[in-house]
């Protein structure tokens, strides 16, 4: 052996490995080797911030591993990911290793391809000192605010709690929200809709009252809709204009790790994190049937449009060949512009190899992985497309001199639309109907007439893809933060969802008021995005990272401390949550609280009763195989999940693998869920064997209490 690569991860290892062939010997460094620990501040202040790195609990056998590899090589490289993170891991493994950091050893692939491999082969550098440095600065500015600041919210609210630098805001931004939909007062408004039929035609169209050749009029109340109403009684309407046009749409542009979350999000329903993981698992390579281990997207964190003038081609060429010329954009190759701020580090999301489509591989990748490819090779290969042409027709109709308004299309071209159209926040674009034909001073006859009450509506609540958005557009955070940083709140319960929308709890309300009153720096969304421009500065190289922090700092641990002083003698009590439950001891009600190992129901007669009822998980609707008993969802001491019978110990029935209320079609056994990249129902009978792919949802888990037991957990 003679040249060692250090990646992250055991798949992209095995992807580079068949590119780089003999000679060379692909290792795993599984993330991170060396971090804060996360028991201690593990920063000292005093000594200009400096951190106190360690080997992680666990990596203790691989960091010798890696330290013995690189000492029988004769050159170590090491390839991360191409970004801030992938950067700072290289710098931990550098150190590990021995290695000079003057030494160009730094690799980095914005696509694992073939092509993709050899060019950052060809073109290796030193360590990036200042992405090093930009990545210390987030980490130990994000460690200070939340060793910190937690300590004192759970003393002053809740056992347990946090706080972070881009948490913290997040939940503020859906508080926010919420308390301007409790603060809306809904106005009434009214509409008259009507159906019309042109004379000589039995085509029916839609038409809205606009008002009159004055302008608009707003319908308030009911009288005065029916007072309208009456006006146009018996009127012979007319078609008083009519405006023919042309509507071109634009195809969107390629994916970002914003937009994809986003879109991924409304069109697929996967929560940031879902998304990350899969489009992680593209990245770094999957098995193709006939072609071994390939990467099928390029870098998937990033904030820039560019696209290589290669992967345009294949776009032209693809596009050419499967639809003809005339689905070409006219002026060439579309480029699309990068917001102002964006780091042009790596290209847009795109497929690494056009012909590779999401059809042809299918067999290879999961159902989730062949969901999002598919998004991400038709964004891609749409925004390379003709644009769309509408023709567009509107009318005027007149009724007794009030104005009805009517509009409609037709496509005179679909261009990029035959293949992709980019949904929106409140689901995919209505269409207008069609217009029959309409030509000036033509009668119409009225087929219905309706009034129809509405009131204003509050500004809806975030989704997931809304508050990415938001936070994209506030400047706060980055593209490789925004689904940890959803997590992270609504895990904590800052935030809950309920179906696809975010809403606060009462949690997240009163944390955010107190940081509001005593932190508002932390939690004001203009400062937060100045940090971020401030820690971008330290990435340009124009700032350094200990005087940023100096400066953070001193205002934060003033503010601190006088928070401390200003509330030593102060708790915030949250209403408890009441349960269905009447204690069995004193007959009083049950309420949820939350205690050092999480949530519990306890008797509200506490301390006078310690009466408490244990939560616990079970699958819905799954019951045990041995004797039809619940199943409960049960966690090892290292955090492994595996499942057992809501009767034991009279049932002994346990499992690593999730029982489902599926049945095996060959034996009637009972199949069993085994997750991965391509989860599989299969069965457990001896000498069945029966196994098939598993494209079905989560089993829903719910939360019940058990087992009344006397504690004194408070």
């Amino acid at each position: 052996m003679s040249k060692l690569v250090i990646v992250e991860s055991p798949a992209k290892a095995k992807t580079i490995k068949k590119y780089l062939g003999s000679g060379y010997e692909v290792v795993a460094s599984m993330g991170h080797i060396r971090d804060l620990n996360p028991n201690r501040l593990s920063v000292d202040i005093k000594k200009k911030f400096a951190p106190k790195y360690e080997i992680i609990k666990g990596k203790e056998k691989l960091a010798d591993e890696l330290v013995r590899l690189a000492q029988k090589s004769d050159f170590v490289y090491l390839a991360t990911d191409p970004d801030r993170e992938g950067e700072a891991i290289s710098w931990h493994l550098a150190y590990l290793l021995g290695l000079d950091l003057n030494d160009t050893n730094r690799v980095t692939f914005n696509e694992i391809t073939k092509t993709g491999v050899s060019t950052g082969m060809k073109n290796p550098r030193k360590i990036d000192i200042d992405l090093v440095n930009a990545q210390q600065a987030r980490r130990i500015l994000d460690r200070l605010v939340g060793y910190k600041l937690s300590p004192f919210l759970s003393k002053k609210i809740r056992k347990g709690l946090s706080a972070g630098r881009v948490q913290s805001v997040a939940v503020r931004i859906v508080v926010d929200r919420e308390e301007k939909i409790k603060a809306f007062k809904p106005e009434e408004y009214w509409s008259i809709d009507a159906k019309l039929i042109p004379k000589g035609s039995r085509k029916t169209f839609a038409a809205a009252f606009h008002g009159n050749a004055d302008g608009k009029i707003k319908i308030s109340n009911k009288e005065q809709a029916e007072k309208i109403l009456e006006e146009m009684k018996d009127a012979q309407p007319f078609v008083e204009k009519v405006k023919h046009g042309t509507r071109k749409r634009q195809p969107a542009p390629p994916f970002i790790t914003s937009t994809l979350q986003q879109e991924a999000s409304r069109k697929l329903g996967f929560q940031s994190k879902r998304t990350m993981k899969i489009a992680q698992e593209l990245y770094e390579g999957i098995d193709i049937q006939g072609m071994g281990a390939v990467g099928l997207i390029t870098y998937m964190r990033t904030d820039s449009l560019r696209l290589s003038e290669d992967a345009l081609d294949a776009a032209e060429d693809y596009i050419k060949n499967t639809w003809g010329v005339k689905y070409l954009p006219s002026g060439g190759h579309r480029h699309f512009k990068s917001r102002s701020n964006a780091q042009d580090g790596h290209e847009a999301i795109r497929p690494t190899t056009v012909t590779l489509t999401p059809d042809s591989i299918k067999t290879s990748l999961s159902n989730d992985q062949y969901k999002l490819y598919k998004l991400i090779w038709e964004r891609f290969i749409a925004c390379q497309m003709a644009e769309c042409i509408q023709k567009t027709t509107q009318a005027d109709i007149n009724v007794n001199g009030y104005i009805f308004k009517a509009s409609g299309y037709v496509v005179d071209f679909d261009g990029y639309t035959v293949l992709y159209i980019e949904s929106t926040d409140n689901g995919d674009e209505e269409k207008e109907s069609e217009l029959p034909e309409l030509t000036k001073d033509m009668p119409v006859r009225v087929k219905e007439m309706q009034p129809n009450q509405h009131f204003t509506q509050p500004p809806a609540r975030y989704t997931e893809a809304s508050l990415i958005k938001a936070m994209e557009e506030y400047g706060i955070g980055r593209p490789s933060t925004y689904a940890a940083t959803i997590s992270t709140i609504t895990s904590r319960e800052y935030v809950k969802r309920q179906n696809k929308t975010l809403y606060p709890t009462e949690l997240g309300e009163v944390t955010t008021k107190l940081m509001e009153e005593r932190f508002p720096k932390i939690v004001n969304v203009k400062f937060t995005a100045q940090m971020e421009q401030k820690l971008d500065t330290v990435e340009e190289g124009e700032c350094g990272w200990v005087q940023l922090l100096t400066d953070f700092y001193t205002d934060f641990d003033q503010t601190l401390k006088q928070a401390k002083e200003d509330m030593k003698d102060v708790k915030i009590e949250l209403e408890e949550d009441k349960t269905d439950l009447v204690c069995d001891k004193c007959g009083k009600p049950m309420v949820v609280k939350f205690g050092r190992y999480g949530k519990f129901i306890a008797c509200s007669g506490f301390p006078d009763c310690k009466n408490i009822v244990k939560v616990i998980d079970i699958l819905k609707d799954v019951s045990c195989p041995k004797c039809s008993g619940s199943v409960i969802v049960r966690k090892t001491k290292k955090g492994r999940l595996f499942y057992g019978c809501s009767n034991y110990p009279n049932c002994d029935f346990i499992s690593w693998y999730q029982p489902t209320n599926e049945k095996c079609p060959q034996c009637s056994g009972v199949l069993f869920k085994k997750r991965g990249k391509k989860p599989v129902l299969f069965c457990t009978a001896e000498g069945c064997g029966y196994s098939i792919e598993d494209n079905s949802e989560e089993t829903e888990i719910i939360q019940t209490a058990v087992s009344q037991t006397t504690s004194t957990e408070e």
